[in-house]
């Protein structure tokens, strides 16, 4: 549960929040560092505008393979995360760890992803249905295809990360995470018993409940945006293209399902933003990219669902705590604080309405964060 940490100055507001209770204007939540186990940091000058973001709050991230081309030998992992730490350099990467993962195909020899494993450059291996989201072409057509390579992942514990929908032209938008829970995941899991499994970024209540109701070797993560908007969200006043991301948002009976599946204490749920950031301008086109860009205030997003639903006791083992015990991974030592506002004061922080982000590679970036223009009630302190 949340914990306060010993008495400081600048601390003196600290209080350890109970189940049911919420804060006031001025107190302290202190959390054991969290991580982000689903991030898209992307590569070159978007890589360089964003990845500081993650860095200041989360100690560890697990990054997407989906670059063009994607990441689906060690090698090609390896330079990625050199990438990704030069990209923030010294002074800025405050121990940030990114843990790299393979973009799994059709063709990928089982052997890189051993190799992989044993040389420390891969903690996971992501499948891509085929087509279902960004940069998802080179992804699987046929499970039956990649057999030796999920038997290969099953044998060296590698867990398999999911993009949990059918492609299927017939299958409505909104029902495909539901179908690929009959169509893939029941039969994956049940040929592959000892395969450890992330169900990514889940949106429906039938993913919530099958995840609870099965066995310690499945998972999911559960992004922000998904606990906060509903599929009525994407036309708030018109066309919301910042609002568009995949898997799309559901109903709101399966955004209060998510909310009562991350904030239950159950150790199968945890924290992963999918934040994918996109150019403005990429978002709001004739054909808009998916995905939404949560990273900059990724946990005081999901500080204000927590104590909405009168949870604070249960962030910190939602941020903190499942995702490493999942992986096989100690829990980050060190602390973050967040500080509770009073959202309607004149001197509230506010998300900005665009970040306008530097990269070395050329012109700014104009981005527009996920929450933008609105004041949250907890900001994360420095």
């Amino acid at each position: 549960m949340a914990h306060p940490v010993p008495a400081q100055p600048t601390s003196a507001n600290s209080v350890a929040f109970g189940p049911g209770t919420s804060a006031s204007p001025g107190q302290q939540l202190h959390l054991r560092r969290p991580d982000d186990w689903h991030v898209h940091l992307r590569d070159g000058a978007m890589l360089q505008a964003v990845v500081a973001a993650t860095a200041r709050q989360f100690a560890r991230a697990i990054v997407m393979p989906n670059l063009t081309p994607p990441v689906t030998t060690v090698a090609a992992a390896a330079a990625y995360r050199q990438r990704i730490l030069a990209a923030l350099g010294p002074e800025t990467d405050q121990g940030f760890n990114p843990l790299m993962t393979a973009y799994l195909s059709e063709t990928l020899d089982p052997g890189e992803l051993v190799r992989g494993q044993a040389e420390g450059v891969f903690t996971a291996a992501k499948l891509y249905p085929a087509g279902a989201t960004t940069n998802s072409a080179a992804g699987v057509r046929d499970l039956a295809a990649i057999g030796p390579v999920l038997e290969t992942m099953e044998r060296i514990g590698l867990p398999l990360l999911v993009h949990g929908e059918v492609t299927d032209p017939e299958v409505d938008i909104f029902d495909r995470e539901a179908v690929f829970i009959e169509r893939h995941l029941q039969p994956l899991l049940a040929r592959y018993p000892g395969l450890k499994v992330v169900f990514e970024h889940i949106t429906t209540a039938e993913a919530a409940a099958f995840v609870a109701e099965t066995g310690p070797q499945l998972a999911a993560t559960i992004t922000p945006h998904h606990l906060h908007i509903n599929r009525n969200s994407l036309f708030a006043g018109g066309l919301r293209p910042d609002f568009y991301c995949l898997p799309i948002a559901k109903r709101e009976r399966h955004r209060l399902a998510l909310r009562r599946a991350a904030t239950s204490g159950n150790p199968s749920f945890f924290l992963g933003t999918d934040s994918a950031p996109h150019r403005r301008q990429a978002k709001e086109a004739s054909c808009g990219c998916a995905g939404i860009y949560n990273a900059p205030f990724a946990i005081e997003s999901y500080a204000a669902v927590f104590e909405q639903e009168g949870a604070l006791d249960k962030l910190e083992a939602f941020a903190s705590d499942h995702g490493p015990r999942f992986y096989g991974l100690p829990p980050n030592r060190d602390t973050i604080t967040l500080e509770r506002q009073d959202p309607a004061s004149e001197d509230a922080k506010t998300v900005p309405l665009t970040l306008e982000l530097d990269s070395e590679a050329g012109a700014p970036l104009t981005l527009v964060p996920f929450h933008a223009g609105e004041a949250l009630p907890w900001r994360l302190l420095a």
